[in-house]
């Protein structure tokens, strides 16, 4: 039985620990060991909480114990389709909803009815004797799009299960517990939102605070601009709902390998994608995205083949890369800002890329760039001839990976 001062003191501890930030496993760690100590006879605890992501439907948090043993946190995936919806439909949770209720108990004992949830079979034969379901929901002015309830659940294993005045406590506690895991919640949501939606090095700025217009960043940095090669030809012969997925297909291949190099991408556009390596030091950044140019090769060889074998229309991309200096930073109006780069190395790349067109290269490489690149990269590159750039004053040698060492 936890006593009164008990009581106040966890939910006090809650509270401090979700506004610290204390990550979700160590929370539910923290809270379900304390509890035990009190008194309260838990064997697990399971709080799970939807999110607002593309990928991920939302995060389950497992607590086992005595000793505090858990599973990892588990990130899932959407559940309105195939084995993920028919396991959801067979849950505690899914009855709850049904019922509009907020609060589902079945005691597992010898000698109660079998359980009628495959999940509580399995914590019978695994020792539970009572089980507690606890459902908290958003009001309206609190819920995130499909972030709008938080489950969780209470096992003992004690040999009477739990006492009324241990389910009284758990009642009280919870909202507390849920509002901790909510704070966290919405801040990795924010987060993983503004990554997504910003790319990685911007969100982190972002969320740093720079948020001011007008006060951007002056760096140097390796540009990337890639567009899909046949694009407006595809669009005009494919059925309207293959231009998606191509899409899809292909800012897949070409993010990941920006990412995986260590880049950042900055803009989709349509089928343009525009990418910077910040340039610390830029031989290491040229390289950087040299790598990412050959990983995207191997990944567009392969797309290639899955779309054609599938019947699906299939292409490859022009790829252009620059040196140069750059504004880095919020532009737009107070209503609406991008974090972006701008500046005549921006324009100048995108003539690059463009030009791939004109001599049938699928990468072109600038001067400042090739001049940038460490000495063995430099080898395996070759001059195309020297080019004026349209709306660039000063005519240039381009440069491309030499056919023979691909």
């Amino acid at each position: 039985m936890m006593r009164a001062d008990a009581l106040d003191a966890l939910a006090q501890w809650t509270a401090e620990q979700g506004l610290n930030g204390l990550p979700d496993g160590d929370l539910l760690q923290g809270f379900a060991e304390r509890v035990r100590a009190a008194g309260l006879p838990l064997a697990r605890a399971i709080v799970v909480i939807d999110t607002l992501h593309p990928t991920w439907e939302g995060r389950a948090i497992r607590w086992h114990g005595p000793g505090g043993t858990r599973t990892p946190l588990v990130d899932y995936g959407h559940s309105d389709s195939g084995e993920a919806r028919e396991s959801w439909e067979r849950s505690p949770f899914y009855a709850l909803d049904l019922a509009g209720a907020n609060e589902l108990r079945r005691r597992l004992l010898p000698g109660d009815p079998a359980p009628d949830f495959p999940v509580l079979l399995e914590q019978r034969a695994a020792g539970v004797t009572d089980y507690l379901a606890l459902v908290r929901r958003f009001g309206a002015g609190g819920s995130f799009g499909t972030m709008d309830t938080i489950y969780s659940s209470w096992s003992s294993d004690a040999p009477g299960g739990f006492a009324e005045v241990d389910l009284a406590a758990l009642r009280r506690l919870y909202p507390m517990l849920a509002l901790a895991v909510k704070c966290g919640a919405l801040a990795r949501m924010s987060r993983s939102l503004a990554e997504v939606y910003l790319g990685r090095d911007p969100a982190q700025q972002v969320m740093a605070g720079r948020v001011r217009r007008g006060v951007p960043e002056r760096l140097n940095a390796v540009l990337w601009f890639s567009d899909l090669r046949g694009y407006t030809g595809i669009t005009d012969t494919a059925p309207p709902d293959e231009i998606m997925p191509l899409l899809n297909d292909y800012a897949d291949a070409v993010i990941s390998a920006v990412h995986e190099a260590g880049g950042d991408v900055l803009k989709l556009m349509g089928d343009g994608t525009l990418a910077i390596f910040k340039a610390t030091d830029p031989a290491a950044a040229c390289r950087a995205a040299l790598a990412a140019e050959a990983d995207l090769r191997g990944r567009l060889k392969a797309l290639k083949q899955r779309r054609r074998a599938e019947g699906r229309p299939a292409t490859t991309l022009y790829l252009g890369l620059h040196l140069g200096d750059v504004f880095y930073g919020n532009i737009g109006s107070a209503e609406r800002l991008d974090f972006t780069v701008v500046g005549a190395a921006v324009n100048e790349v995108s003539r690059i890329a463009t030009l791939c067109r004109s001599v049938d290269r699928h990468l072109l490489i600038s001067e400042a760039f090739q001049q940038a690149v460490p000495p063995a990269d430099r080898a395996r590159l070759v001059s195309v001839g020297r080019y004026a750039l349209r709306g660039v004053g000063r005519a240039q040698d381009l440069y491309t990976l030499d056919p023979a060492l691909l």
